[in-house]
Parts: structure tokens; C-alpha cells; sequence
């Protein structure tokens, strides 16, 4: 919505003539359903493909990203839409190596958020700061203390969610890469306030990661919404498959619904773990794209009631 917005707001400025209603429409619906079709097609492709080396499959995710997003931009879509919808349902989806596949994107989603603060910086002439310094914090302050606020409590109120949890989260928007991104818009436009917009940009964002960053995990205890044991930084890839006290020995029968089949294609919960296989008498450490065989002895990790029922299902 931000792009659309900002796209709108451009073409307005220098004088683009364009149907708002029908770009907003081709835009959405376009970008989701391209964003569901590449990304159905790619969780396939990744789990059937066969690579020799484990660090492709990052490559080949990378370019399942660049295809979503080109294929959207191609047919007038919202590529960012497009790419998010991808990425969901490749995050939610069984595939293979992805543990190591979270935590390689983990680290480089923070690389490009570093890269994009590195052009902020560049682009940003320190002797025309003070002249945009009192609209700049103010913009960020009306964004912290009233816009967000306002919308989140809009939009969570139908969901039931607490007072507590709306106030962490209309206190968590940063601003930052995204907006720095959508301020070279401008720029690139040659809209002559570029400048003085990218340098309001500039001063939202440093407010907001001083005020916000630093007061964040404060707040998250006072409203007591941080568990005692829990990690406060915490990332969207936190992805672990995290053993769970209980395990379980089982072997692979003839007889099993399990023999023959990979492991991602096993109708078993997502909290249950298979970890590891013995297979004549040599242990190997399993993947999605492992084949269980008659006659192998696997460890299953996971919920003690969970794992009975698994262990009566299969015999």
C-alpha cells in the first residue's frame, strides 16, 4: 500500500494522468495472484528439484523472489506484494533444508537493511538538515503518537485483541527501510522537492528508531507482554525445530504408511520431528528430501500424547 501510495502521489505531483481506481485494482490483484501462483510452483520446485550443493537452494530461492516480483511488474501488478504472498507461502510450506534456508535470508534481509541506511546516509546533505529539522520531527511524532496509533487501534479492535497488545504494536512501527526506498521515488522522478523529501525522510527515520528502538523493550515489560525466559529480540526467522523433551524410537515396518515416502511428504504435525534415521546400523542425520525405507529405525521428537498417537497410526 505504501508504494501504491507513494506511485499515486508521484504521478500526481508531475502531472502523470492515470486511472487510481484501476491502478489500484490491477495492481492488487495482479500482484496476489501471481505472488500465490510463483509461489506454489516454487515450493514445488524446491522440494523436487535434486541439487548437489546445499547452498543452491538459497540461490534458487533468490530466484524465485526476482521471477515473482518481474513476472508482477510485468503485467502491471505490485511486485512487493507479489514477492510477500511468495514468501509466505514458501515459509509456510515443508521444504527441504529450511532450516538453513531461514537463517541464510535472516542475515541477509539485516545486510540489505544495513545497505539501505548506507544510501540514506549518502544521500542526505548535512547543511540542508536544518532547514526540514523542525518538519521532519514533527512528521515522525505525529506518526508515532497519533497516526499509527489510530490505525492499529482501528484495526485490531475487530480482532479482540487487548488494550496492552495494541499499544506494543502501534509503539513497534518503525520506520526505516522502506521508507528510505520509497523516498529515492522522487528523486528518481526529478520532482523538485525531492531533496527536502528525502531529508524529511531521514529525520523520520532517526527519530524513530531513537525514540521507538530505544524505549522498545522498556515498554514491552511494563505492559508485561515479555515472557520470563522469553527472548525480546526476536527476528521473523526465528525458525528452529526446537526438540521437545519426549522422543520415541519406531521402526519402519512393511506394513507402515511411511515406508517409501520422503519426509516432507508425511501426514505428520509441523511440531513433530523426525531426528534421526538408522539404517543398517549406520545413523543418518534426515532432510525433507530423505526417503524412509523397511526396516529403518527413526527418533521422533515432539508431544508425548502426539507421538502415541503417531506410533498406533502406523503399524
Amino acid at each position: 500500500m505504501a508504494y501504491m501510495l507513494t506511485t499515486i502521489f508521484v504521478g500526481l505531483i508531475i502531472g502523470d494522468v492515470q486511472n487510481i481506481a484501476l491502478l489500484l485494482l490491477t495492481q492488487i490483484l495482479f500482484g496476489a495472484l501471481i505472488g500465490i501462483l510463483v509461489g506454489k510452483v516454487g515450493s514445488w520446485l524446491i522440494n523436487h528439484i535434486k541439487l548437489d550443493i546445499d547452498g543452491l537452494y538459497s540461490i534458487l530461492v533468490i530466484g524465485i523472489v526476482l521471477l515473482s516480483y518481474s513476472i508482477a511488474n510485468l503485467f502491471k501488478g505490485n511486485g512487493f506484494l507479489s514477492v510477500y504472498i511468495t514468501g509466505l507461502i514458501l515459509g509456510n510450506s515443508k521444504l527441504v533444508h529450511k532450516n538453513s534456508l531461514v537463517h541464510y535470508f535472516d542475515g541477509l534481509s539485516w545486510l540489505m537493511q544495513i545497505l539501505l541506511f548506507f544510501t540514506l546516509g549518502l544521500l542526505v546533505f548535512p547543511s540542508k538538515l536544518p532547514n526540514v529539522a523542525l518538519t521532519g520531527i514533527g512528521t515522525a511524532l505525529f506518526i508515532i503518537f497519533v497516526a499509527r496509533p489510530l490505525v492499529v487501534f482501528c484495526v485490531l479492535t475487530f480482532f479482540k485483541r487487548s488494550v496492552k497488545e495494541q499499544l506494543l504494536v502501534s509503539w513497534v512501527g518503525f520506520r526505516g527501510a522502506a521508507s528510505i526506498v520509497f523516498a529515492t521515488y522522487p528523486l528518481t522522478a526529478g520532482i523538485a522537492v525531492a531533496d527536502e523529501i528525502f531529508n524529511i525522510v531521514f529525520f523520520v527515520a532517526l527519530v524513530s528508531v531513537m525514540i521507538q528502538g530505544t524505549f522498545f523493550i522498556p515498554i514491552a515489560k511494563k505492559l508485561k507482554l515479555v515472557g520470563e525466559e522469553e527472548a525480546v529480540l526476536k527476528t521473523f526467522t526465528d525458525y528452529s525445530g526446537e526438540i521437545q523433551a519426549e522422543l520415541l524410537e519406531m521402526e519402519i515396518l512393511r506394513s507402515s504408511n511411511m515406508a517409501g515416502k520422503a519426509i516432507m511428504d508425511l501426514d505428520i504435525p509441523s511440531n513433530i520431528l523426525i531426528v534421526v534415521i538408522k539404517r543398517n546400523g549406520k545413523l543418518i542425520t534426515p532432510s525433507g528430501a530423505t526417503v524412509l525405507k523397511e526396516g529403518d529405525l527413526i527418533m521422533l521428537a515432539g508431544d508425548n500424547k502426539v507421538l502415541l498417537e503417531i506410533s498406533k497410526s502406523v503399524k
